[in-house]
């Protein structure tokens, strides 16, 4: 009898272990923890980690708390696949992901398959949500809205000048660049360079040998912050003083330690500084009482969680497609970045970008907050 009673309590105990496991929704956020461009992953992470903290503390979704899992892309395609299949094999439902659009694109068709809906609070490339797939979002723009910004300022403001266009070979900033270029184009200024570069690499002295030679009046970049830094630092260093251009992929305090005080009149493509949106007040401060800036990034990842937990509530199921079904229906997701509505494709519906430049500020700090510039 004792040994029945204890048999029962057991399977009992156990069912309520298994309960309590399955009364957890596993969101995975990948992006490059670590290797040269950690400072967006930490953006990523720490995000999603606040997010998830203010959620589970009033109560999760629907009764739910949401268990975070994270994984370390370094910005390559091939670890971005394998994070995807891992998370698909530890039961993750959400990704909040990835930083880069090489590594968004491939990991999305894994996603797809295995059931996981994915959405990016960086991934600017227009290919990763034309592909007409069902589980693709994001919380940031494209780069045919971003390169259009920027085309445009470039054409008014350098008319007549010599511009060279310069990408990093990477579906992001071969992708902004060539939109910028098309943009420009189409308003009749004519870059006088083109050229790629190789990321990772430490000398740019031979590209700035061809900008020198070129007599440029400004440099456009697609690509990252650490490249980016260090083409103008070595402009600077070989007496170039063209100003350089380039999009999100620099919005890090890092840019700026990288390329020194010849950072100062950089222009720059990114939305609305979000730190300063009404809706992210209160986050904005837990994350300062923390000793941490939510630069760039961190509250579109924030907000990346908040539309997942919104979707699921809406569809009344943790279940992807429900909840892209939903979220595609024109539904409007309150967020800390104000709020947003997808369409069809999983793009936010609004426009997301202005020009900023970085300037020098009274405590002597090279920044771009505060700095738009008009176009």
């Amino acid at each position: 009898m004792k040994t029945g009673l204890l048999t029962g309590l057991a399977l009992g105990f156990g069912l309520a272990v298994s309960g309590a496991a399955q009364a957890q929704i596993k969101l995975g956020v990948a992006g490059p923890i670590t290797g040269p461009n950690a400072a967006f992953g930490a953006q990523l992470k720490n995000g999603a980690e606040q997010a998830v903290e203010d959620i589970n503390a009033k109560g999760g979704v629907m009764g739910q708390k949401i268990a975070l899992q994270v994984g370390d892309d370094v910005s390559d395609p091939k670890q971005g696949v394998s994070i995807a299949n891992k998370f698909a094999a530890d039961g993750v439902k959400w990704v909040v992901g990835h930083f880069n659009s090489g590594v968004s694109i491939p990991a999305s068709e894994v996603y797809q398959e295995a059931g996981l809906i994915q959405i990016s609070p960086a991934s600017t490339n227009p290919k990763y949500t034309d592909r007409n797939m069902w589980n693709t979002f994001r919380t940031c723009g494209r780069d045919d809205q971003q390169g259009a910004v920027a085309g445009a300022y470039l054409s008014d403001k350098f008319k007549g000048k010599k511009v060279a266009v310069v990408h990093d070979k990477t579906p992001y900033g071969k992708g902004l660049a060539d939109e910028t270029q098309k943009a420009m184009n189409g308003k009749g200024l004519k870059e006088v360079l083109y050229e790629g570069i190789n990321p990772g690499e430490k000398d740019y002295s031979a590209l700035v040998s061809k900008l020198k030679s070129a007599n440029v009046d400004v440099v456009y970049f697609g690509g990252l912050h650490t490249e980016a830094g260090l083409i103008i630092r070595q402009m600077r260093d070989q007496g170039l003083k063209a100003p350089l251009m380039s999009g999100d992929g620099i919005v890090s305090a890092e840019f700026t330690s990288i390329a020194g005080p010849g950072a100062e009149g950089t222009l720059m493509t990114f939305s609305p500084d979000p730190r300063k949106n009404p809706n992210a007040k209160d986050v904005v401060a837990k994350f300062r009482a923390k000793n941490y800036d939510p630069e760039a990034y961190t509250l579109y990842s924030y907000a990346s969680v908040q539309v997942l937990a919104q979707a699921a509530e809406g569809a009344k199921s943790t279940d992807g497609k429900k909840m892209s079904d939903f979220m595609k229906s024109g539904h409007v997701f309150k967020t800390v970045i104000g709020d947003i509505s997808f369409d069809k494709k999983g793009d936010i519906t609004r426009p997301d970008y202005v020009m900023y430049v970085w300037k020098k500020g009274a405590d002597g700090k090279i920044d771009y907050s505060g700095n738009e510039v008009g176009m």
